[in-house]
């Protein structure tokens, strides 16, 4: 188990059970995906430089998987930067939805149903970064509709619009990328928005059988993985300092870049 297993309980390093060799995952044309930022800015923009400096024009997807916001202190700035990148890339940079946005739109929807469970997950310090306090996550009702009137108030409507449009899957080629995972047995066309913003128990085990690769975060693990059918490129950056992002070539090619 990874060491964010072992703190936060989740099951990373589970036993893999492979299946007959598969073709090397190829996209259509080259693809960088992101792993899980969790408001760590300065994690990002370093790596943004990394991947800007290979691409460096040259046709490529730039793809993000979700977690951008919460756990650490710049969410505010973290989706500022994407949604400047996104609007100025002409469909090459791609962010997808994951379940901490989600939580987070829930909040702004129904704060007294929603919040809790939010401000229990790195919520509050997504609010901090708005400049949004005095809630906790045992609020009352009043208390988190005032915080979610603030957070509204303080959260710049174009990047709001545009984060409630955020896909939770994409493809290219033998390649499809969500934010937690697909369901093994199931198409990518017919999957759950559930699974794909927070999981499949039998994602981690079963590895597909219809020659695509999935490329996804949410999990952490101690390195990025690349196996099973699956590429998995969260390594916890709000706690380890470390982002990572696969670097996908229509040839075949796996690389991994950290910052």
């Amino acid at each position: 188990m990874s060491l964010f297993g072992r703190l936060f309980g989740k099951k990373s390093n589970d036993p893999i059970r492979v299946p007959a060799p598969l073709a090397p995952p190829a996209p259509d044309m080259p693809i960088y995906v992101i792993g899980d930022i969790h408001g760590r800015i300065d994690l990002l923009d370093k790596l943004l430089a990394t991947i800007d400096a290979e691409v460096d024009g040259a046709p490529a997807h730039v793809l993000t998987v979700g977690d951008y916001v919460d756990r650490g202190e710049e969410s505010a700035a973290v989706l500022a930067r994407l949604y400047q990148r996104s609007a100025t890339s002409d469909g090459r940079f791609i962010c997808l939805l994951g379940n901490h946005e989600k939580m987070m739109l829930d909040f702004l929807a129904d704060p007294e149903e929603r919040g809790g469970r939010w401000l229990r997950n790195g919520g509050l310090q997504t609010l901090a970064s708005y400049g949004v306090g005095q809630v906790t996550d045992t609020s009352g009702p009043n208390a988190l509709r005032v915080a979610r009137d603030a957070l509204a108030k303080a959260f710049p409507a174009h990047v709001a619009g545009w984060l409630a449009a955020r896909p939770v899957i994409w493809q290219s080629g033998t390649v499809v990328v969500a934010h937690a995972a697909l369901d093994p047995a199931v198409s990518p066309d017919a999957q759950q928005d559930r699974t794909l913003l927070w999981g499949h128990e039998s994602f981690l085990r079963q590895p597909r059988q219809d020659g695509l690769w999935v490329v996804h975060g949410h999990t952490v693990f101690d390195e990025p993985q690349y196996a099973a059918s699956r590429i998995s490129v969260d390594t916890g950056a709000y706690f380890t300092g470390r982002l990572t992002a696969a670097a996908l070539s229509p040839d075949g090619s796996v690389r991994f870049l950290s910052t």
